[in-house]
């Protein structure tokens, strides 16, 4: 239970005829600063009921108010200040975490409940950049925060394997590309070739007539055209897997574009069967007016589908496959619009559990404040970026702690952590420019120096030789250890916040605070000193490593016990 859960139940008690819990609940406030204790309630709420000054009632219900839970009730003016009792909270919070160890804020909510999360989904026969590391480090942190509260999350690479792309690709390769070219690199080649065509298209726009004119082969089954998209993907896979080894990324299903073309024709015959085609132009669309969108356009003039074809076949298919409790698609904010369009023509369908299915935007990564691009072939390649990182790591971990027995892999885990846990602490939303050397810093808000306070409080229980004992009443009543104990406690509500809000942000935050909190109260005490509370400090240090090393675990990075 938490403070404000304790604070409340002990004025319900005295104030349930005129106040509900849950009103109780909603009205507690924290103060802004520890003097005015850990919660406080405005007592104006009951000014009206009890026809006294909110002071006065303040005070009444001060003495009214009993229990052990706390050190004392301060009245300041209409406010009751509630200083909780440390022992009695220390004491619980330590102990459940001792017992519980990784499972604490371990909840059955989501009832095994099925979730795919459609993310990552790079397209083929172009490499992974930066651009993509969003939807993938995003995706996997909430798959990590839902199975944590009791859901199976089904992690979906929906890879951009269709699509017009792939004729230009075969029209470039025919023109300027070589079998030898795609064989010794195959992503450098295939991007060279890309980028080509679009130079090349804006003085000969017949290309993209060609290239159109591909892909209808493509999509009608042509033999050279569907041997060299099969080449071009499997040659592609093989480059992301060592990427997604590296983020230690693993998916469910890499059923992407393709896998639904021979599912598109039913759910267009499902759409005429309601009624909701209509032409437009030689195209077909769905009229969407009654949702204050625009139409969504299902065949082009020429009979070529387009992605929303295709997700409507893969949202229905994942509904029939999967019976899903929620459906997750972590993809970028501009494809906002698309996925409004998505539900609108399922919801037309009569499938009521489109309701079910939720779109987790993102912001940009930028850099000198530019968006990167791969048609003019500006791209920040992130196995570059990952690599980098590791050293950057390595080179730190060599100054401070040169004899690190497995520095190479510790530095992997620090470089390549700083860089995801540099995206997941940043509200999703926010766009956010990237500059490799502050996110690689043991100092600051980043990724090494939540690891490296992990790291320090592992040291100081191996000094102690101390193992945590279950059975044990560990208390402490300091105020230093106060300030960490309360965001121990609060940990639960933070992973229900986080996958509330699909924002693996508020965990990143959490473990800073965390970490700062026990700087803090490192600096301030000398917890290896020989004395009655000296287990109990031990006991708030193996706590505090064990849920910071959770907090990174839900973020998708590892927590080393040595740096």
């Amino acid at each position: 239970m938490n403070n404000k859960e304790i604070v409340a139940k002990a004025i319900y008690a005295v104030v349930k005829e005129d106040l509900s819990l849950e009103t109780v609940t909603q009205l507690l406030e924290n103060p802004k600063s520890v003097d005015h204790g850990d919660v406080a309630f405005p007592a104006f709420s009951l000014a009206k009921v009890y026809r006294k000054a909110p002071q006065q009632i303040a005070t009444d219900l001060a003495e009214k108010i009993a229990g052990t839970d706390f050190e004392k009730i301060e009245v300041v003016g209409p406010y009751l200040n509630f200083f909780m009792n440390k022992k009695m909270v220390s004491q619980a919070v330590i102990g459940q975490i001792a017992k519980e160890k990784g499972h604490y804020g371990d909840s059955s909510i989501g009832e095994k409940g099925n979730v795919p999360i459609d993310m990552s989904s790079p397209n083929i026969a172009k490499p992974i950049s930066m651009g993509h590391l969003r939807s993938t480090v995003i995706g996997n942190s909430i798959a990590f925060i839902l199975e944590k509260i009791g859901y199976t999350p089904i992690r979906i690479n929906h890879l951009g394997d269709w699509g017009t792309q792939f004729g230009k690709l075969i029209v470039a390769y025919k023109k300027w590309g070589s079998e030898e070219g795609v064989k010794t690199a195959p992503i450098t080649e295939l991007l060279r070739l890309y980028v080509q065509f679009h130079e090349e298209a804006e003085t000969q726009p017949d290309l993209e007539e060609e290239a159109r004119a591909w892909f209808k082969k493509l999509e009608e089954g042509d033999e050279e055209a569907t041997q060299l998209w099969q080449w071009f993907r499997t040659e592609s896979l093989k480059e992301f897997d060592k990427i997604y080894s590296m983020l230690e990324v693993s998916f469910d299903s890499y059923n992407g574009e393709a896998f639904y073309n021979d599912k598109m024709d039913e759910i267009v015959t499902m759409l005429e069967e309601k009624h909701l085609l209509q032409e437009n132009q030689g195209a077909e669309i769905v009229d969407l007016t009654a949702y204050d969108l625009n139409p969504a356009l299902i065949k082009k003039s020429d009979g070529a589908t387009l992605y929303i074809t295709r997700d409507l076949a893969a949202a229905v298919y994942r509904k029939r496959n999967y019976d899903f409790a929620k459906s997750i698609y972590v993809v970028g904010n501009e494809q906002s619009n698309h996925f409004k369009q998505l539900k609108a023509v399922l919801n037309e369908l009569g499938f009521d559990w489109s309701d079910d299915m939720h779109h987790v935007p993102f912001g940009l990564i930028t850099q000198g404040g530019k968006k990167l691009s791969t048609r003019k072939g500006k791209i920040v390649l992130l196995e570059e970026v990952l690599n980098e990182a590791v050293t950057l790591a390595n080179n730190q971990i060599m100054e401070k702690n040169p004899d690190l027995p497995n520095r190479e892999e510790v530095a992997r885990q620090v470089g390549i952590g700083s860089v995801i846990f540099h995206d997941l602490k940043n509200d999703r939303l926010n766009n956010f420019d990237f500059v490799l050397e502050e996110v690689v810093r043991f100092e600051g808000e980043t990724g090494p120096y939540v690891q490296y306070t992990h790291a320090r409080a592992m040291s100081i229980l191996r000094k102690a030789d101390f193992t945590i004992d279950e059975t044990k009443e560990y208390a402490l009543d300091d105020k230093d250890s106060w300030e960490v104990i309360k965001l121990l406690q609060k940990f639960p509500d933070v992973v229900m916040q986080a996958a509330d809000k699909y924002e693996p942000s508020v965990i990143a935050k959490h473990a800073i605070q965390v970490a700062q909190a026990f700087n803090k109260y490192y600096a301030h005490v000398k917890i290896l000193t020989d004395d009655a509370q000296k287990e109990s400090r031990l006991a708030l240090v193996y706590a505090m490593a064990t849920i910071i090393k959770e907090d990174l675990r839900l973020l998708g990075l590892h927590a080393p016990d040595e740096m």
